[in-house]
């Protein structure tokens, strides 16, 4: 028997993670990581190799430099922490996080990104039915990443790496950025939904009271998304969506001029 959805049209608010859920571009962070690990472990002999399970354990849906320390010690490296102006290839851990963010903004600017077909088409229905949404990100380029796909317009609110630094937001896990996402939307967690892909997003949109927690399993597991606080999974945002729902074409978008 299929799993029983939420009605979203009921929430008082939707707060979306952003990378996996409404655009591909964790694709691009898990390309722009593994090269940057791939070189950091083979130039200091780190074992085992990193793989694409050390991306969903200790990167995905974290804050950059927290991925980056968290990887590292779960090989029992330690190196120091430096300073967020470190330039790239400084050996410390903001160095190493400017590092991926340098192949991140090089692949997105080269290869453009487009939101998830079915994410846009819930984004369009909720909005057209009033609903407020806003984007809880880990990522400092949340707001580049929204503008080149299209669709910062239809978010009153986004909490991202650069508010949570600005604010000193612990990250994902921890509640603080989807309680700030709350806050700032205007809504109560218990009666309003989070939409997450992450582990450590789940458990933060769990850990700040919201009372449905979307998982969207892009590989993740729907096993781990339940077990960190989703109440429910889904493969697509598509499956919020009625036969007469048919998604937007992407180059029809409301502010498809912008670029990243």
């Amino acid at each position: 028997m299929p799993e029983a959805l939420p009605d979203l049209l009921r929430a008082d608010g939707v707060l979306f993670d952003l990378d996996g859920v409404l655009t591909p571009t964790a694709e691009v962070h898990m390309r722009a990581w593994k090269v940057v690990f791939d070189d950091v472990f083979a130039r200091w002999g780190i074992e085992p190799p990193y793989t694409d399970a050390d991306y969903f354990d200790y990167v995905d849906g974290k804050k950059r430099y927290d991925g980056v320390a968290s990887l590292l010690h779960s090989r029992n490296v330690e190196v120091p922490w430096g300073a967020v102006d470190d330039p790239p290839e400084a050996e410390t851990i903001c160095g190493i996080g400017n590092r991926k963010n340098d192949a991140f903004a090089t692949s997105l600017r080269a290869e453009g990104i487009a939101p998830y077909p079915g994410s846009l088409a819930l984004v369009e229905k909720l909005s057209a039915a009033g609903i407020p949404l806003g984007v809880v990100s880990s990522s400092k380029n949340a707001e580049e990443v929204l503008g080149a796909a299209g669709i910062r317009s239809f978010f009153r609110i986004v909490v991202d790496g650069v508010v949570a630094e600005r604010d000193g937001l612990a990250s994902k896990p921890a509640a603080d950025m989807f309680a700030a996402g709350a806050v700032a939307l205007g809504v109560d967690p218990a009666t309003s939904v989070a939409v997450e892909d992450a582990t450590s997003g789940a458990a933060s949109a769990a850990a700040a009271g919201f009372a449905t927690v979307v998982g969207v399993d892009r590989g993740t597991g729907a096993d781990a998304l339940r077990a960190a606080g989703a109440t429910v999974v889904v493969d697509d945002l598509d499956a919020f969506l009625s036969d007469s729902d048919a998604p937007a074409d992407a180059q029809t978008r409301p502010d498809s001029e912008e670029t990243a």
